[in-house]
């Protein structure tokens, strides 16, 4: 599943309008003109498949699917009260975007560890309230486990579930 995958599904799970999806992004310090963000809403094609003559697509990178998640975040909950002295946050580099989707998704909708377990069951998937605490460590810690694609896939889709009905 390639980041304009993800872009895609979040969007309909959400249903989330093109100006909303633009300033979701803005609120993440990424730019998006209102043409483009149909380019970046069209599908990856398969390897083996033709193009189409009216096929244009921009390709969502890391970074700008981690500026959507971290507009997303102030979107649904707001901006983060400065406090006096704090440095700003450290931005740690997202190898397994899968995790970044899940954990960013669990703040923005504000989903407890219940509620992120009947999302994935609504999505067709059982998982134990163990393989959940994995998939949301850090990396690098000794249980930390790599959110595939499928899981990924059946999260998005029971958020479409839950609030699309």
């Amino acid at each position: 599943m390639d980041n304009n995958d993800i872009l895609i599904r979040t969007r309909y799970a959400l249903d989330l309008k093109n100006r909303e999806m633009i300033e979701i992004f803005k609120l993440g310090g990424i730019t998006v003109k209102p043409e483009d963000m149909p380019k970046m809403l069209t599908k990856s094609l398969e390897k083996d498949e033709e193009v189409p003559a009216d096929y244009d697509q921009i390709k969502v990178n890391n970074k700008t699917l981690e500026g959507f998640f971290n507009g997303l975040i102030t979107h649904k909950r707001g901006p983060m009260p400065k406090k006096e002295g704090q440095a700003a946050p450290v931005q740690e580099k997202q190898d397994h975007m899968n995790n970044m989707v899940l954990k960013k998704l669990k703040v923005a909708c504000q989903l407890t560890a219940e509620e992120m377990l009947n999302v994935l069951d609504d999505g067709g998937i059982a998982v134990s309230k163990g393989e959940l605490g994995a998939i949301m460590r850090k990396p690098g810690h000794r249980n930390y486990k790599e959110c595939g694609d499928n899981f990924t896939r059946k999260f998005l889709k029971g958020l479409s579930v839950r609030y699309r009905g």
